[in-house]
């Protein structure tokens, strides 16, 4: 893998993200992906991490640090790799999972993104008539 293949990696994942998120967050998710919103993830990712370092505060979490990761990874080179690596090996194992519970599940494919911004436009739509 080269280093556009890592950076289509975390993309793809980050798409999974925002595709189970509800209308509002993933806007907001896709508006953080956005390459104009550099200045905004950046601090935001950094945010996240200390919140996760400081996870035994009350409020913050464990759950802030791979969050903060995987925003500072969009912005920085040496950490796509890594990161995509290691969601990779999460979205396997998630799977295996699954499918062990005899949930049938198929791992994302950007594909599925657009099948769901479609659908949603179109209830959008329809409640709006």
């Amino acid at each position: 893998m080269n280093e556009t293949d890592h950076r289509a990696e975390l993309d793809r994942h980050m798409a999974w993200f925002e595709s189970k998120l509800p209308p509002k967050p993933a806007g907001f998710v896709g508006w953080l992906r956005r390459p104009s919103s550099k200045y905004v993830r950046l601090p935001l990712g950094v945010l996240l991490v200390g919140g996760g370092v400081f996870s035994f505060l009350p409020v913050l979490g464990l759950w802030m640090l791979p969050l903060g990761l995987i925003l500072i990874a969009q912005d920085v080179p040496a950490l796509e790799k890594p990161t995509a690596r290691t969601l990779g090996w999460v979205e396997r194992k998630w799977v295996e999972r699954q499918r062990k519970r005899g949930v049938d599940i198929k791992p994302f494919a950007p594909d599925q993104q657009a099948g769901r911004a479609a659908i949603e436009s179109d209830a959008r739509s329809e409640s709006r008539a």
